[in-house]
């Protein structure tokens, strides 16, 4: 081929088909704009997760408060625990039935015997209409008896005298007699029906008071359980369309206070012993209590013995189920001798740590876990006597073992 031809040849491989269409696509540009994007996004989130301290760490807290001591005598042992009621109750039917009218609400005051709820009751007060009417009949057929019995005396007396006279014969003396005892045993058996038939309406009257339901004692409402319309059973029908309740009472006047002691302290209680009661709630308020019994049992899964702890001074503001610490006094000592002083503040003993060989606690701040050092004290029951921290602080009851100073912590209640 001459050298001409080879040009042309290479030439005509260099020539751009414009008849091809041209490919498109993203530019590379924009591929490296997200790209630095996503990674400035990451960045950021990363960035904000660190700040918030990571992932929260669910704890529960208590209060440090100083220990009982003074004129009624010093503690001995505290012992954190609730405030029950031993009179309480969920009021329900004694029949099945389907509620028109509940007249109470979470907060009422009632009375022992109050109408708290009503029943449907036609078909008890047809029962008991029907009952009477049977009881009417039963004693409208006694009276009849009665009657015929009377004239059937005055004949056996007559059909006497005549047979005495020879005007009649023995057999119609002996009739009319058969016929007097026929209806004395008949009015005997019409008696027992007439009772037979107020039973019945006594019944009836009875399963009508029953679509009424009365407060069983004197308290206050703190549960309501049921709606008018709903079907209400004092037994559980299987089902999530029938209720088993209206609601509970509980008897203010009854509230004590049941705490758990170590086992190993439980030789520090006596019955009869003076008290003290703080509340949660209300740290500042000391309330006079003494111990009721101790329950002769024990918790081996907690090595624990429950105490009845009564409360001396009724308050509007002592509520079930609170939360309380008591303090178990000892008597106070004899004139010229010093009752020994307690130091610090009292926290649950399973709050106080060992971190890098130093005796911690965890303190609440905000969101925030900070790590504390503390002084260790007297173990009184659950509790533990700590210097270096001033009353009320907040305290992680049980701290996690991975739990560090700065954490991002979520406080529970329960």
């Amino acid at each position: 081929m001459a050298p001409a031809d080879d040009k042309n040849a290479l030439l005509q491989q260099l020539h751009i088909d414009r008849t091809t269409p041209e490919r498109r696509g993203i530019p590379r540009a924009w591929w490296l704009g997200g790209a630095a994007l996503l990674v400035v996004l990451a960045a950021v989130l990363a960035a904000g997760w660190l700040l918030r301290g990571g992932p929260s760490v669910a704890v529960q807290v208590a209060s440090a408060e100083p220990p009982a001591q003074g004129g009624a005598g010093t503690a001995v042992l505290q012992a954190t625990g609730y405030v029950t009621a031993r009179r309480e109750a969920t009021v329900s039917t004694q029949i099945t039935g389907t509620l028109t009218q509940v007249l109470i609400e979470e907060g009422d005051h009632v009375q022992q015997g109050q109408i708290v709820a009503r029943l449907e009751d036609t078909a008890q007060r047809a029962a008991l209409a029907q009952a009477q009417a049977q009881l009417q009949a039963a004693q409208a057929t006694l009276i009849q008896f009665q009657a015929q019995i009377a004239q059937a005396k005055r004949d056996l007396v007559r059909n006497q005298d005549l047979v005495g006279r020879h005007l009649v014969s023995q057999q119609a003396l002996e009739t009319a007699s058969t016929q007097v005892e026929t209806l004395d045993a008949q009015v005997e058996t019409q008696k027992r029906q007439v009772k037979l038939a107020e039973a019945g309406v006594e019944a009836a009257r009875v399963q009508l008071s029953y679509t009424v339901v009365h407060a069983p004692f004197t308290g206050v409402i703190i549960a309501k359980a049921a709606q008018a319309g709903e079907i209400v059973s004092p037994i559980s029908a299987g089902g999530g369309f029938t209720r088993t309740g209206v609601g509970t009472i509980v008897d203010m006047d009854s509230l004590e206070i049941e705490v758990d002691v170590n086992e190993a302290y439980i030789h520090r209680v006596q019955p009869d012993q003076k008290a003290q009661a703080v509340l949660d709630a209300y740290p500042d308020w000391t309330i006079p209590a003494h111990v009721i019994a101790i329950i002769p049992t024990a918790d081996r899964s907690k090595a624990t013995v429950k105490v009845r702890v009564g409360i001396d001074q009724k308050d509007p503001r002592v509520l079930p189920d609170m939360g309380v610490r008591v303090s178990f006094l000892e008597e106070a000592p004899q004139a010229g001798g010093a009752a020994p002083v307690l130091k610090g503040l009292l926290v649950p003993a399973s709050a106080v740590v060992q971190r890098a060989g130093k005796n911690v606690v965890f303190v609440v701040d905000g969101e925030r876990a900070r790590e504390r050092a503390v002084t260790p004290g007297e173990t009184l029951g659950d509790l533990r006597l700590v210097e270096g921290l001033e009353r009320g602080t907040r305290v992680v009851r049980t701290p996690p073992a991975d739990l560090q100073d700065g954490a991002r912590v979520v406080v529970h209640t329960s």
